[in-house]
C-alpha cells in the first residue's frame, strides 16, 4: 500500500475526511527535522486542510536553527528536542512549549569488538556525540554518574568528538570514534548495519526519556488563538493516526520523509526507541534545564523557569474534544 492510500485511509479513520477548507489567512509555519519520531508533527501537512487549516513545512538540520528562524519572526511552531527549547528560550527565543511529541530517541552505540559494556568503559576512549543535542545533555549526565569528565580536547577521561548526526555513523564505520550517543533512526541502523551495538539507552539520568517538544510563538499562542486551537487540533489527530495505525506511520516516513531510504527494520527499530506522544510536564522541561545547567551543556546563562513557558491548556482542550486520553 502506497503512502497516499494510507493517507486517504488515515483521514476516514480518524473521521475528518469531509472537513472544511482553509481560509486564505489560516496558514501555520511549521519548523521540523528530518527524523523518524518527527514524523507525525511532518504528517500534519498532509491532514491540514481537513483541518481547516494549510501549514507551511520548512526543514532544519537540527534543533537550534528552529529557534533561530522562530527568532528571526520565520515560524509560529517549532519540532525541536528540549535542550534546543531550553536554550532558545534562555538565549530569547519568544516561545511557549504546548505539547510533547515523542519520547527517547537516544542510544549509546559502541563499535563491535571493543568490549564496550557500560559507560564507566568509555574512559579514554573518542566518544561522538552532536554538539548542544539532547544527545549531549544525557552522555554528559550519564559520565556524570560514573564521576567521569569529558571534553573535545583529549585531556580528560573522555575525548569528545562533535559531529552531526548523519556524520555520527560514518565515524563509527571508519574508526575513527569508539562510540557515539547517537538519535533516531541513525542509532539503529549502525546496529542493524552491523558496525554498531548497543552499550545502552541513557534513561537512568533524572531526565529518564527525554521528551521532543511542540513550540509555539508567545504571538502566535495569545494572539491567533482559533488558528493555534485549529493546529492543536491537527496535532492531536495525526499523533493518533500513527499511534492507533503504525503500517501508516512506517509508510508516510520510510516513503515519504526518507524517499525509500529508511528500511522497514531500521524505522521499526527507531519507534520502538522513539514512540510518539503528546504530553509534556512543566516538571520534566524543569529537571532538563537543571541538568543542563549541571553538565554545562547549552551554556545557560539565565536559566528558564519552566512553570513560565510551559503552557499544556490547548493540548488538553484538543485531547478532549478527539475524547483521547
Amino acid at each position: 500500500m502506497n503512502s497516499k492510500t494510507c493517507i486517504a485511509i488515515a483521514l476516514l479513520a480518524i473521521g475528518i475526511g469531509s472537513g472544511a477548507g482553509a481560509a486564505a489567512g489560516d496558514v501555520v509555519r511549521l519548523g521540523n527535522l528530518k527524523l523518524a519520531h518527527f514524523g507525525a508533527v511532518a504528517y500534519i501537512k498532509e491532514i491540514a486542510p481537513t483541518c481547516g487549516i494549510r501549514v507551511e513545512e520548512k526543514l532544519f538540520a537540527k534543533g537550534l536553527d528552529v529557534m533561530q528562524a522562530i527568532i528571526a519572526g520565520e515560524l509560529d511552531v517549532g519540532a525541536t528536542a528540549s535542550e534546543a527549547a531550553i536554550q532558545g528560550r534562555a538565549g530569547g527565543a519568544p516561545i511557549i512549549v504546548v505539547a510533547g511529541f515523542a519520547r527517547g530517541g537516544a542510544r549509546l552505540v559502541a563499535r563491535p569488538g571493543l568490549q564496550i559494556t557500560g559507560v564507566a568503559q568509555l574512559k579514554g576512549k573518542q566518544v561522538g556525540v552532536t554538539r548542544g543535542s539532547i544527545q549531549e545533555v544525557l552522555l554528559m549526565a550519564e559520565l556524570a554518574r560514573y564521576g567521569l569528565s569529558a571534553d573535545a580536547t583529549g585531556r580528560k577521561d573522555v575525548h569528545l568528538v562533535y559531529l552531526a548526526y548523519p556524520d555520527l555513523n560514518g565515524a563509527l564505520l571508519g574508526k575513527q570514534i569508539d562510540a557515539m550517543m547517537q538519535s533516531e533512526p541513525q542509532s539503529s541502523q549502525a546496529i542493524n548495519g552491523g558496525f554498531g551495538v548497543e552499550v545502552l539507552k541513557p534513561y537512568a539520568t533524572p531526565i529518564g526519556e527525554p521528551v521532543r517538544t511542540l513550540v509555539m510563538t508567545e504571538r502566535f499562542y495569545r494572539e491567533q488563538r482559533p488558528l493555534a486551537e485549529k493546529f492543536m487540533r491537527c496535532f492531536v489527530q495525526a499523533t493518533s493516526a500513527f499511534i492507533a495505525r503504525p503500517a501508516l506511520a512506517e509508510d508516510y516516513v520510510r516513503g515519504t520523509m526518507f524517499k525509500g531510504q529508511l528500511s522497514g527494520a531500521d524505522f521499526r527499530a527507531a519507534i520502538a526507541n522513539a514512540p510518539y506522544a503528546y504530553d509534556i510536564t512543566p516538571g520534566h522541561i524543569q529537571i532538563t534545564t537543571d541538568v543542563m545547567v549541571s553538565t554545562g551543556v547549552g551554556r545557560l546563562g539565565r536559566p528558564p523557569l519552566a512553570q513560565d513557558w510551559v503552557r499544556t491548556d490547548l493540548l488538553a482542550a484538543a485531547k478532549r474534544s478527539l475524547n483521547i486520553q
